[in-house]
């Protein structure tokens, strides 16, 4: 059971009394009167294949408050798009479904880079950002929901619970996180989570000194949650990043735009497991190094915006002061699993500190090399204004797909 403590600068919405999910439904279909509501799926050809997603198929088709779903599909030939119109057919909502690689949304794509606004790397940022377009394009709804389709332990309450801060007309949230206990089977999962995010914030706030952005995102239970949603006007000036920094991305953006008295986060799961990554300890270029490095980037690169200067010396101190809280908290959650029945691997936890202690220093020294990059795509409304019908021939390719 969830405790009832708000400690942090962000609104924290628990789950005191495991409400039954009907009274949740019921009172969803009545906000969805006023509030109309889209679920965005981004997802890879691959998960098609996977038990995970065709549970959450089976539970989003029960869901009665839903006016759209809007799914984005990498890595698709022309014969597994048929496959997967056919597969997402048993949904009774509105679906439509955006063929990243088919044709018409690689010319568009292509005009988009005339004006130099296309995404310029594959990946779930852009598959995010194109069904945001879209979702933007329709018109259907008035709050918009996201998350994964590799959630392994999915039931229709994640949603109902992710949508009712943004739904209901009484709250005045426009945007809203998700987050839950990441344990299964047995073990404490979570890692980058856990042993780079937390120990990171912690570490620059020593060194930095108190910061609002800082003090913000060391306020969300779990950062690097895939599952959020927000009200529909909050997608026109969203820039997505494009790499593994997606989630820190978005909080990042929504601080630059919102007051934090209109955001919030909710407890959405007692239990929640996906598909895992490796660690890649040989390669800070894959797995869970790739997203340490990117995910640190994200927060200098922020930072740095707000007026903080870094060095060389500055990034060796950032190393090492997050190296050692990072082993600290290798003992707090020794003992949170211990009292829990649950199992932590104490040497392989050393193992990830080691490498996202390389792949913090890696961040920095990037950064350094290039302070003026920019791995954003453009707002929507930015490229309204350059391409006033872009959003339009969107939606009309997309139509045509679905067709």
């Amino acid at each position: 059971m969830a405790d009832f403590y708000q400690n942090g600068i962000v609104t924290t919405l628990h789950n005191l009394t495991d409400r039954p999910l009907e009274e949740l439904e019921q009172e969803l279909i009545a906000f969805s009167k006023v509030r109309p509501m889209s679920l965005v799926l981004p997802s890879l050809f691959s998960e098609l294949e996977r038990p995970a997603l065709a549970t959450i198929v089976e539970e989003l088709a029960k869901v009665p408050y839903l006016s759209e779903i809007i799914i984005g599909l990498d890595c698709a030939t022309e014969e597994q798009f048929a496959y997967a119109k056919e597969y997402f057919s048993g949904l009774p909502q509105h679906v439509r479904i955006l063929w990243n690689d088919g044709p018409r949304l690689r010319a568009l794509d292509a005009q988009l880079a005339e004006h130099n606004l296309a995404p310029k790397e594959p990946g779930k940022g852009r598959n995010v950002w194109y069904c945001f377009g879209y979702a933007l394009a329709s018109g259907k709804s008035k709050a918009v929901g996201l998350h994964d389709c590799d959630i392994i332990t999915y039931d229709r309450s994640m949603l109902a619970r992710l949508m009712y801060p943004v739904a209901n007309p009484l709250f005045n949230y426009e945007f809203c996180k998700g987050f839950y206990a990441r344990h299964a089977d047995g073990k404490l999962n979570g890692r980058v989570a856990r042993l780079l995010v937390t120990p990171l914030l912690k570490a620059l706030k020593k060194i930095e000194g108190y910061d609002d952005y800082l003090e913000y995102l060391d306020s969300f239970r779990y950062s690097l949650a895939g599952e959020f949603s927000m009200q529909s006007d909050v997608l026109n000036d969203l820039r997505i990043p494009s790499d593994w920094g997606l989630e820190i991305g978005v909080l990042s953006e929504i601080y630059r735009n919102h007051s934090t008295n209109r955001i919030c986060q909710v407890d959405i799961a007692d239990v929640y497991d996906h598909k895992h990554q490796d660690l890649s300890l040989d390669n800070l270029d894959a797995g869970l190094a790739k997203m340490a490095t990117d995910i640190s980037k994200a927060v200098i690169r922020k930072l740095a915006t707000q007026g903080h200067t870094f060095s060389p010396g500055k990034l060796r101190t950032l190393k090492a002061t997050y190296y050692r809280m990072a082993l600290d908290f290798i003992e707090n959650y020794h003992a949170d699993a211990l009292i829990n029945g649950l199992t932590l691997d104490r040497h392989s936890e050393e193992d990830a500190v080691e490498l996202f202690s390389k792949a913090v220093m890696q961040a920095g020294e990037t950064f350094l090399e290039n302070p003026s990059a920019t791995p954003f795509i453009p707002s929507w409304n930015r490229v309204q204004s350059a391409a006033p019908d872009f959003l339009e021939r969107l939606y009309e390719a997309v139509e045509a797909d679905n067709c």
